[in-house]
């Protein structure tokens, strides 16, 4: 992947964008106190070289009910043929695993699953989970208390 070079106007323009991405590009230009045009030209360089992949509203997992956050730790059967192709083919189709990662440590995949309470994710366990054949271990971690939730990525932005 290659690193794109980011003025320290691009890297601002950034960092406002990921704290508030609702922001007008005046209000934008305003608060960085820069004109209108450069900003808008930046953030397009920006959406064009894929920098910025898109705009999203970030919904609280716990206000539309989901309540339960896990990570699920899992070791994948390497023996199986294709094994980490087809895992990733049916994890793409379970909509509770909003995301997926292979790993180094314990576990060859990380997932992290949100559902409504335990009797959900106990049936999300043993109806979806445990009939991917690709999965010879799984080890849950429920979390308890979230301590810190960040979208903005730690740049240099001064």
């Amino acid at each position: 992947m290659a690193r794109h070079n980011l003025d320290k106007k691009e890297l601002k323009i950034l960092k406002a964008l990921q704290e508030d991405c609702d922001l007008s590009k005046m209000a934008l230009a305003k608060k960085l106190n820069l004109s209108p045009a450069p900003v808008i030209q930046r953030i397009k360089k920006l959406e064009r070289s894929g920098v910025i992949e898109g705009y999203h509203a970030y919904v609280d997992r716990t206000k539309v009910g989901l309540n339960v956050l896990a990570f699920v730790l899992v070791n994948i059967g390497w023996n199986k043929p294709n094994a980490l192709k087809n895992f990733t083919k049916k994890i793409q189709k379970i909509d509770e695993v909003v995301e997926s990662y292979v790993v180094t440590g314990e576990a060859d995949i990380i997932l992290k699953i949100v559902t409504k309470d335990i009797p959900s994710y106990e049936a999300l366990l043993f109806n979806k989970l445990a009939k991917v054949d690709e999965i010879e271990r799984i080890k849950t971690l429920i979390v308890l208390t979230e301590i810190k939730y960040s979208h903005v990525l730690p740049l240099e932005y001064e």
